[in-house]
């Protein structure tokens, strides 16, 4: 009797073992591993901290190699999921609105409006999405855009001193090329003025969100009240021109044809040009500089690309145009922009919060949670790329053996209903800025500069160089 009743007794157990390690396996709400630290303040101040070096990614790295590639810290407030993994960034991309939407700190989200692209959801969203990219589309850059691009960054070339700061003037041009774009101004008093009180603008994204402890927010909104005000104005005037029978071949333009959904109200309309604007200055000006800078460090590449727009420019007269033949011919620059996008991305990733739970790669992020989808991180994992900190634009060639092992390891562009709009024409603009730099121009840097990457991705000191025009027969 004992005999049995202890034989039961351990079965008993056993099973019970058996039982609950199945129980623990499937449990349902099981957040990925990782460290809160502080309380409210978790691990921001390690975060901005581990920016500082010249590591791109020093905060990520850590966690990656104690946590693993989907890790949950704490960061500006709220507990937040980082992913490394390519295949559930493409999860979180590809489900935006389904089981992500976007969620921005407060400073972005005010300083933007509530109309901004970045910050439209929905029906609105997708609308007004598809309108932007109906008006970057190739078909438009060739034959509306591609003229203006080369006029305008051939002409900002021609007026520079013996010695820029290359990222001050990538930004004159993007500034110019954005307002063209948008409302079609060339630039002059009025767009400079505008674009002074727009830098005041982006000065503002990454503050504290309260005007009496921030100085930069309260500039920021007192500048943001004025850029609103002189592009509320343009678009009072085009609305009066339009009844009147005018109307230019702008993103303006297209706006106010927009009559779907009841129209376009004058506050939708400005918000979604301020929020044009950041995308169109910030990333693409960003990108122009780092790329001289990484080719400037690596003369073997820059003497490749110089001869791929010698070839393009000897077809031509000394100020003929660039056609969109000659665009298609630059495959070599192509690599060189894609290298750059790579290393030095403007965005390390994008925010997004759950709206149900979501169960992804065995685990489930609860409703409510903020996600960040760590694209850099990925960029710069030997796994996905070989020599991952490595300027390699030659990974780029398809012999190389160096390119992404997963088809979603790049995503400089972000992806899914969010994939930004204006891609191809970033890219044009580049190579256009490539290509007249370097038919123009020979220069070497005036100062020893360095990357930084918090809170976007720049150049410490603007990188400054020395320029010298090249003789046409050269």
């Amino acid at each position: 009797m004992d005999l049995f009743f202890t034989l039961t007794l351990s079965l008993s157990f056993t099973l019970l073992s058996i039982l609950l390690i199945t129980l623990r396996r499937r449990r349902p709400h099981t957040l990925p591993p990782g460290q809160t630290g502080l309380p409210f303040i978790g691990e921001t101040l390690q975060l901005i901290s581990a920016y500082k070096t010249e590591n791109p990614e020093p905060f990520i790295d850590d966690r990656v190699r104690r946590f693993g590639p989907i890790f949950t810290t704490h960061v500006f407030g709220e507990p937040t999921v980082f992913s490394v993994d390519p295949d559930v960034n493409r999860f979180i991309l590809q489900n935006e609105g389904k089981l992500f939407e976007c969620s921005y700190p407060g400073s972005i989200s005010n300083l933007l409006g509530k109309y901004s692209l970045l910050l439209m959801k929905g029906s609105l969203h997708k609308r007004m999405h598809s309108l932007t990219m109906s008006y970057t589309n190739s078909a438009i850059i060739r034959d509306h855009l591609l003229l203006d691009i080369d006029r305008l960054i051939s002409s900002n070339l021609d007026s520079w001193p013996a010695k820029v700061l290359l990222m001050e003037e990538a930004k004159k041009i993007t500034f110019a090329l954005t307002m063209k774009q948008l409302l079609s101004f060339d630039p002059g008093e009025w767009t400079e003025s505008l674009r002074k009180e727009y830098l005041l603008v982006i000065d503002g994204f990454f503050s504290i969100p309260v005007p009496f402890f921030s100085t930069a927010y309260n500039r920021a909104i007192k500048a943001r009240t004025k850029v609103a005000e002189a592009l509320g104005l343009v678009v009072r005037e085009r609305r009066k021109a339009k009844e009147l029978g005018e109307r230019k071949n702008d993103m303006l333009g297209a706006m106010l044809d927009e009559e779907a959904g009841g129209g376009l109200s004058d506050e939708m309309i400005v918000d979604f040009l301020v929020s044009l604007l950041v995308a169109g200055y910030e990333t693409t000006s960003t990108t122009m500089t780092i790329a001289v800078k990484y080719l400037t460090e690596t003369p073997l590449a820059l003497t490749q690309l110089k001869e791929e727009h010698e070839k393009i420019r000897a077809r031509k007269g000394e100020d003929e145009p660039l056609l969109w033949t000659d665009c298609k011919s630059m495959p070599f620059t192509q690599c060189v922009v894609n290298e750059t996008l790579r290393i030095a991305n403007i965005i390390g990733g994008i925010f997004r919060r759950t709206t149900s739970d979501v169960h992804v790669s065995g685990y489930t992020i609860p409703k409510g949670f903020k996600v960040f989808a760590a694209f850099r991180g990925v960029h710069m994992n030997d796994e996905y790329f070989k020599d991952a900190r490595k300027f390699n634009p030659w990974r780029w060639q398809n012999d190389t053996g160096s390119c992404p092992s997963s088809a979603y390891a790049f995503t400089p562009f972000g992806g899914g209903p969010r994939l930004c709009p204006g891609y191809e024409l970033s890219r044009v603009s580049i190579s256009v800025f490539l290509h007249h730099l370097v038919t123009k121009y020979s220069w070497e840097a005036a100062e020893q500069d360095k990357l930084v990457y918090f809170p976007t991705t720049r150049t410490q000191k603007r990188y400054p160089i020395y320029v010298h025009r090249r003789n046409p027969a050269m």
